[in-house]
């Protein structure tokens, strides 16, 4: 017997669910995790080319990285053709390559077709002098969980409904180009049927089992790569109606990085460092954290050491010199991350990270974060009103609100839902599942036609 399941790839996280007409059952795709039926969308390619993912990747992240010996070789990259008057000549390219490097973490997968279409800014990434393409990456993390799945389930898998954004792209030509390398990707993980739905109507399928009676409802599917909006009208499956559909580039990921560009560069060495632009450049990398380890070099060690000996800010250019050189750059995110959620919860939390060089301490509150997402929090509102406008009706005839996704736990964006439509109105689905639930049930129902 063939199955078809809901997959939710998802920008920090992602899921499996099958639907047999009885329920949906999520599957514990990732035993190592605190909740097994979520795993963390993180691949770790190992120097030999083997792929891990979720729990198991980053463990082996830390087990091979964090606080690691370095050793570095002169390699030859290639050569130069330089071209000038009458001359006409080749130089050959060297570059410092750290050989005792174990992997490389990948995290972010999904937000490179997101922000390129999986072509443009981001074809691809040199991996141990190998290329792999995003479509490639994709595949080996897809190939996983199918397995993970069939291990499970204990039956083959054929047949995949992968949840999608409202959009990849404004850019409709990228749009479709993002979806084509999805797809394919899928395809090459061993998957023989694919086809997609939107994540937020996937969570408003979902959404739809609790009900008894039809409904006007607002799904706000908010994570940690976009915003999506739709506006349904649900309970009556013969007569679904989708009034509008609506999305932002905008979500927890661009938070984080918020957080980091706001309040935190000051203890890498912003606003002490004058004259060394090779310095300044390295601190305004530090919001981007698949940047940092490519900043690992003999050259850039030499820029902080000139800098440390001569007293320029040395206990920062420690820190600067730690978190690039000591792999600290995934914990120093997590961190910040989890400061972020405790703030739905709590007025104030502590960013706090120790290692080797590193003693970072900063108190972070809930009003601080609300003005650091400030300009981001206007744009999300306008989009909102934007959609409910586009959908032909007003805040009175909305019947539900349903949240989900990491982000839509943030009292800030909780708050303007409740201003808008009444507090009364407001639904928590399940953050991290409702969306891959809603796509088994996709799945099903596709199945049976």
């Amino acid at each position: 017997m063939s199955l078809k399941i809901g997959l939710d790839f998802g920008t920090s996280n992602s899921g499996v669910a099958i639907s047999d007409g009885n329920g949906v059952h999520l599957l514990p795709i990732d035993p190592d995790n605190s909740i097994p039926e979520v795993v963390k969308t993180i691949l770790y390619v190992t120097r030999d080319h083997r792929t891990y993912i979720g729990q198991e990747a980053i463990e082996l992240y830390y087990q091979h990285n964090v606080n690691r010996v370095r050793r570095y070789e002169r390699r030859w990259a290639g050569a130069l053709r330089v071209i000038a008057s009458e001359v006409d000549y080749l130089h050959d390219v060297f570059v410092s390559v750290d050989v005792l490097k174990p992997g490389r973490l990948m995290q972010y997968l999904k937000t490179a077709l997101r922000k390129s279409g999986g072509v443009s800014d981001m074809a691809g990434t040199l991996i141990f002098e190998r290329y792999f393409s995003v479509g490639e990456l994709i595949q080996f993390y897809l190939g996983h969980l199918k397995r993970r799945a069939e291990a499970i389930l204990g039956e083959t898998i054929t047949g995949v409904t992968l949840g999608r954004p409202v959009k990849f792209s404004e850019n409709p030509d990228l749009d479709r180009q993002a979806e084509d390398v999805l797809r394919r990707a899928a395809y090459d993980a061993g998957f023989e049927i694919v086809d997609f739905e939107l994540e937020p109507i996937a969570a408003a399928l979902f959404y739809e089992k609790s009900l008894d009676k039809p409904e006007n409802v607002l799904i706000f599917d908010f994570g940690g790569g976009t915003l999506d909006i739709t506006m349904m009208r649900l309970g009556d499956k013969g007569k679904r109606q989708v009034f509008a559909n609506g999305g932002i580039d905008i979500a927890g990921a661009d938070f984080d990085r918020a957080i980091i560009e706001k309040r935190l560069l000051h203890h890498f060495g912003q606003g002490q460092i004058q004259h060394m632009p090779e310095i300044s450049e390295l601190i305004e990398a530090v919001p981007d954290w698949m940047a940092l380890p490519d900043l690992s070099t003999p050259v850039i060690n030499n820029y902080l050491e000139k800098a440390i000996q001569r007293g320029i800010a040395p206990v920062r250019m420690k820190t600067l010199q730690s978190l690039i050189f000591n792999d600290l750059a995934f914990p120093f995110y997590n961190q910040v991350e989890m400061a972020k959620m405790s703030l739905s919860e709590e007025n104030a939390t502590v960013i706090e990270l120790n290692g080797k060089d590193f003693n970072l301490w900063e108190l972070y509150t809930r009003v601080q974060f609300e003005d650091d997402i400030g300009e981001a929090y206007l744009k999300i509102e306008q989009v909102l009103q934007d959609t409910l406008a586009a959908s032909g009706l007003n805040a009175a005839q909305i019947d539900a609100v349903v949240k989900t996704g990491g982000s839509s736990n943030i009292p800030a964006f909780s708050g303007m839902l409740a201003r808008i439509f009444g507090k009364e109105k407001i639904k928590q689905a399940n953050v991290f599942s409702s969306v891959t639930a809603g796509l088994a049930i996709r799945a099903q129902e596709d199945a049976r036609k």
